[in-house]
Formats: C-alpha cells, structure tokens, sequence
C-alpha cells in the first residue's frame, strides 16, 4: 500500500533563535481548533501520517520537524541537544499564532519532541491549552526500579544510531529495512515507506541520504539519560494525557515501564495501547488517534 501526504494549506519558514530553520506545515480543517503535532528521535512528521491523517477533518493540523530533521536544512549540530529544541518549540508556537492566528491549541508529541514540550511547560513558556504526549523516555532519578531499563535502553538505541546505514540509491531500500524490524512488521500498511521518505533528503553527491545525521541521532539518546524529567502533574499548567507503549506485552518496551511508573508517581492521566512498542503511533495508528480525541472531548477542547 502507498500512502501520500496531501500538499499543505500553507507552509511558512521560522528561524529559530540561533538560525536553524523549520518547514512548517498547514494542513486540515482551518476552521477548527488546532493541533501541532510532531515526532521522535531520528524521524519525521511526514512519517506518522497515518496517524495524523485522522485528524484532518475537524481540527486545524499543524505539523513539523524537529531541528536537522525531515524538510529542514541541517542545523548548528554543536546546538543539537535539549535547550535548543525546546527553544524552538516556543519559536514555532509564536510562529503559527503569528502567521495562522491564536486559537486554542493542543500539542501532540511523540518521544524526543513530547519532552521538549514537556520542557517548555515545565519552564513555563507554554501557552498550550492541552498536551498529549506520546511515550516520552523520560529516564527516572538514580536508584528508581526502571532507570537500569531505560539507560540500558537508550545506549542500545545510541549504538543502533551510530552503526545504521545512512545513504540509499532509493528511499524503498529503506522502507524494506524499516519492515524487517521488530517493531516495523507491526507498522501500519504504507508507513514504511512514508517514513523512508520523511526522513531522507536528495545528496547532492547521489541518491538519498538522512537528514538528521546518525552522529546527532545517537547523542540525543543519550542526553536523555541524565535529563532528569521526572515531573509531578501539578508542575503542569494545562491538562496532560500520557499515552505508552504496552507495560504488560511478554517483552515490554523500557518506555512503555517507564511512563507507567510516571503516569502512577505523577498523577498524570494515562493510558497504555496494547501490543505496542515505542512506536506505537506507527503500529497502531487508530488506536492512537482515538485516545488523545477522548481526551480532548473530555476537556471540552474546542
């Protein structure tokens, strides 16, 4: 199956505070109350439209990538680390409200990006009316019964990154390789290759290569280990829904441990989708798409 992401709205360009620069997409429903959604770590949003796509009829959808991800030009890779990509959020939060007008607006994150916000709300830079983050691998405090999991997880991850291959004669070689993974059989049909596809640009050299360089990749796995993002859901100015991997499948994702124990030390409201791994939204995009939609109907998100 071929899927293809519809050609947006509009497309408008911000420039972070320190140059990098982000393809921001509007697609959906204008008339609507908005979303911005974005991905994980060595992805693109492009990559995730089966899951997005279901929200095109009713809300305004607005999607990115991150720093030296998808659309975007490569970054300062000395600035590729947490600061900087929350900061960006709060640029391209300005940004939309600016070029797109202000409206009530969820965030819907998925892994490294669901951190950044849940920075930014942390700061309190966040002018968001409701988050749903999407298994964000927030590694606990030294001694807390996941942390060996997560840590061990995040520098398995870090070493995948460094050793993957980065160039291809043709994005379908890399959907082929996406499908030959644990988590990738269970993909939804076409999201192979709409993922090879979001996050490979043109070499000037020849054929395709990554646009987050794998170097960059891995070190932000392994920034993650020492973040110390173990919040509490009062730290959070607006409503949060926790959505994770499967806690409870034979050989359970560390994040999916991990934002169990965070959702029940934290009070936030949860839910686990089961049968899932850390890339839930790609394995089981209906699924995912109907408990942040439950969610928002249950704030009267409008």
């Amino acid at each position: 199956m071929s899927l293809t992401v519809p050609a947006p709205h509009a497309v408008i360009e911000v420039v972070g505070d320190d140059g990098a620069r982000f393809r921001v997409r509007r697609h959906g429903a204008g008339h609507g109350p908005r979303l911005l959604i974005s991905h994980g770590n060595g992805f693109g949003i492009d990559g995730y439209f089966n899951f997005w796509r279901r929200f095109l009829d009713v809300f305004d959808v607005v999607v990115f990538d991150m720093r030296s991800h998808g659309h975007n030009p490569r970054a300062d890779p000395a600035h590729h680390d947490y600061a900087h990509m929350t900061r960006d959020l709060d640029s391209i939060c300005r940004a939309v409200s600016g070029e797109f007008g202000a409206k009530p607006t969820a965030g819907l994150f998925h892994s490294m990006s669901a951190q950044c916000a849940m920075l930014q709300a942390l700061a309190g830079n966040s002018d968001f009316a409701a988050l749903v983050l999407f298994d964000p691998p927030n590694v606990p405090r030294p001694g807390h019964a996941v942390r060996v999991k997560m840590a061990e997880y995040e520098h398995k991850l870090a070493h995948w990154a460094r050793h993957r291959r980065d160039h291809f004669d043709d994005p379908l070689a890399l959907a082929s390789e996406y499908a030959s993974t644990r988590s990738g059989r269970r993909w939804a049909a076409g999201t192979a290759e709409l993922m090879a596809r979001a996050v490979l640009q043109p070499d000037p050299a020849g054929g395709w290569a990554l646009a987050c360089p794998k170097q960059l990749e891995a070190s932000m796995y392994l920034q993650g280990i020492p973040l110390g993002l173990w919040p509490k859901r009062r730290q959070l100015a607006m409503p949060v829904k926790l959505i994770g991997a499967d806690p409870d499948t034979p050989y359970p994702a560390p994040t999916g441990l991990s934002n169990r124990a965070l959702a029940a030390e934290g009070g936030f409201d949860y839910t686990a989708i089961p049968g899932t791994s850390h890339l839930l939204q790609l394995e089981e995009p209906d699924a995912c798409a109907e408990a942040p939609l439950d969610f928002l109907a249950a704030i009267r998100f409008r």
